[in-house]
């Protein structure tokens, strides 16, 4: 059965990757966002597993409703039966719902269990206070890099290097990213503003939703497996502009995330207008190679 839900997930995740080439929302979605961490993959096996379940106890319950309806209404049993007890019904009845909560709760326990343990430790630690409306980062190291995220204006674009609106959308693009090495545990330590409301720091693509409470401290990790940009929200409703406060995360190689720290403890706009340049460079070098393959 894990084999067949994983072939349903997977099938899933082809279509929207053929028309996502970065995790973000899509037109028409009927499933996740393409899963960028391993985490986020066994998100997806889940809610496909429990699919197995969900489906045929629906389509059951529905053909027992019918049945009811039609056989057992007034008209067509106007002198309804005495049966009191069938002991055979009472034991499935009791039975069959206890080996399905068993079969949904093993799994979700093991998958709850490494939501919060990813089993090694972190290579870098970020905290992430949930302000009115947009987000402080903290780097916890010895660079003591800090800057704020907010949504990118559209009129900030042309100066900020970011008019692909495929690569940075509208309403989900920020002005800084959080930067961090592909392939390494991200721990990422979640509150908001004493002064403010409770936000949630949420990202999709990695399976990631933590609520961001004034005056708590809140742990959470991800690991992303593929370099790219990584768009999500706040998750909480938290005011007037909640729909307004995207959270982005730019996952580079461990080199590019080491040039970046070096530049960004003298100057972050610099070592992140050279990031952006260095992913345009890319995507256009990319398309240059697929066009001479073409020719």
């Amino acid at each position: 059965m894990r084999a067949i839900a994983s072939v349903i997930a997977g099938f899933g995740i082809l279509i929207l990757s053929a028309v996502a080439a970065f995790a973000q929302p899509v037109d028409g979605g009927l499933w996740h966002q393409p899963a960028g961490s391993d985490m986020m993959a066994s998100i997806e096996w889940f809610d496909a597993y429990t699919l197995w379940f969900i489906v045929p106890i629906t389509i059951f319950v529905m053909i027992l409703l019918l049945i009811v309806m039609v056989k057992f209404n007034a008209k067509a049993n106007p002198e309804p039966s005495k049966t009191s007890h069938n002991t055979f019904i009472e034991v499935v009845w009791t039975v069959v719902p206890i080996v399905v909560l068993i079969a949904i709760a093993v799994p979700s326990f093991e998958l709850l269990d490494n939501q919060f343990d990813p089993g090694e430790e972190p290579t870098v630690t970020v905290k992430a206070v949930g302000q009115t409306w947009y987000w402080d980062f903290e780097y916890q190291d010895e660079s003591e890099i800090s800057f704020s995220s907010n949504m990118l204006q559209e009129e900030d674009r042309a100066e900020a290097g970011k008019e692909d609106k495929q690569a940075y959308p509208r309403l989900l693009a920020v002005d800084n990213e959080l930067v961090v090495p592909v392939g390494e545990t991200i721990r990422v330590l979640v509150t908001a503003d004493a002064e403010g409301v409770i936000h949630n720091f949420a990202m999709p693509a990695f399976g990631l939703k933590m609520d961001a409470i004034p005056g708590r401290t809140n742990e959470t990790w991800f690991k992303a497996n593929k370099e790219g940009i990584y768009y999500g929200q706040c998750s909480e409703l938290c005011g007037i502009n909640h729909a307004f406060m995207p959270i982005g995360i730019r996952v580079v190689s461990r080199a590019q995330f080491d040039a970046w720290q070096t530049a960004a403890a003298d100057d972050l706009e610099a070592a992140n207008n050279e990031l952006v340049a260095s992913t345009a460079d890319s995507k256009n070098l990319k398309l240059a190679e697929n066009a001479q393959s073409a020719q």
